[in-house]
């Protein structure tokens, strides 16, 4: 979903076997397949971060989550891999807000499947922190605990870390995955313009993602 449609909507799998033909022939292209960063980020040594940018709200990054957290698993020792919520507007900001705030108790990766289901299953907005304070209640997360951590300086900071980052990534859509400071693709962007089933855009950003992950350790 790119940054201009966030203001119209108020309201990837382990890779195995051969790439597609497309990826086949000589490999992802830059400028077609994924960007280069202009200005690459430092890094820590021994360590490739790969970092998923999403939102909870966009349809697109729902329908991402099997693929890339079960791809996510299966990535060797030395990469490290994390989510990164963006804040593309007001509301999103609050989403934003809930993401950090659930990672600061420790319970985001428990909660986000259920979150990710209210809003895109039943159609709840969850834009504000009471709704998502009473939501979270029926899975066992103390209210005063979420509406203390919610208001926390350390989330705030998280938050504009956050919003730092993906600055520096120029994200302007979602879901898009960051690698090793250097490389941007995503579902969209790794088909290079041709109009695909989503299911094989997810498995085409994994692939270019491994890829890229191989070119970061100097082996592509």
């Amino acid at each position: 979903m790119k940054r201009r449609d966030f203001s119209a909507l108020l309201a990837a799998t382990p890779l195995a076997g051969a790439a597609p033909a497309a990826l086949a022939q000589g490999g992802p292209v830059e400028g077609r397949h994924y960007k280069a960063l202009s200005k690459p980020l430092s890094s820590q040594p021994g360590k490739i971060e790969v970092v998923e940018f999403f939102w909870y709200g966009c349809p697109h990054c729902y329908a991402f989550e099997d693929s890339i957290e079960a791809w996510a698993r299966q990535l060797p020792a030395d990469v490290a891999f994390r989510k990164v919520h963006v804040a593309f507007r007001a509301n999103v900001k609050i989403h934003q807000r809930m993401f950090y705030t659930l990672e600061a108790l420790g319970k985001e990766a428990v909660a986000r499947p259920a979150i990710f289901k209210a809003m895109h299953q039943q159609g709840l907005a969850l834009d504000d922190a009471k709704s998502q304070a009473k939501f979270l209640s029926n899975l066992g997360i103390d209210p005063a605990k979420y509406q203390d951590a919610y208001n926390s300086f350390g989330v705030q900071t998280k938050c504009t870390q956050a919003e730092k980052l993906s600055e520096a990534y120029n994200i302007d859509g979602v879901p898009s995955i960051g690698i090793g400071g250097r490389f941007l693709t995503s579902p969209s962007v790794s088909a290079g313009g041709q109009p695909l089933p989503e299911h094989e855009l997810h498995s085409r950003a994994l692939q270019v993602s491994n890829f890229l992950i191989q070119r970061v350790r100097g082996k592509a």
